[in-house]
């Protein structure tokens, strides 16, 4: 078996604890992320879908934060819409303000539900960090 290095960020210490699984697991120089979505550190989903679009982005990027790595890292992305027809051009348009366009393979999905009532989107990825620099 692989070794395995658990990956939780601060903000989701008490997601950790709750649920029982990793915001992500890194395996050699890739990191798997777990689905992140727009709810706060208290684990309340936020109602505005723009906002809670705008965390979902920014929980994922503290999962990556804590392994060494940021959004250029990621290189493979599948993201699960509820409600997509009526929430996609938001959805892409905090996606465009706050990821780096062109730079992985992204897969849409729609979905009818996700984990708790209220949630819009899922932002599930794959990234492979960049080696330490050698001294």
């Amino acid at each position: 078996m692989p070794d395995r290095e658990p990956i939780i960020p601060p903000n989701q210490t008490l997601l950790s604890e709750r649920a029982g699984y990793l915001p992500a697991v890194k395996v050699g120089n890739t990191l798997y992320c777990a689905g992140q979505v727009g709810r706060t550190e208290a684990l309340e989903v936020i109602a505005d879908p723009e906002q809670q679009f705008i965390a979902a982005w920014e929980n994922l990027r503290s999962v990556l934060a804590a392994a060494g790595a940021g959004f250029d890292e990621v290189v493979d992305m599948t993201t699960y819409h509820v409600a997509m027809a009526e929430h996609m051009a938001l959805f892409r348009e905090v996606k465009n303000r706050l990821f780096p366009r062109g730079t992985c393979a992204w897969t849409c999905i729609g979905v009818s539900e996700l984990a708790h009532p209220g949630l819009l989107v899922e932002i599930k990825c794959v990234a492979v960090l960049r080696p330490a620099p050698q001294e």
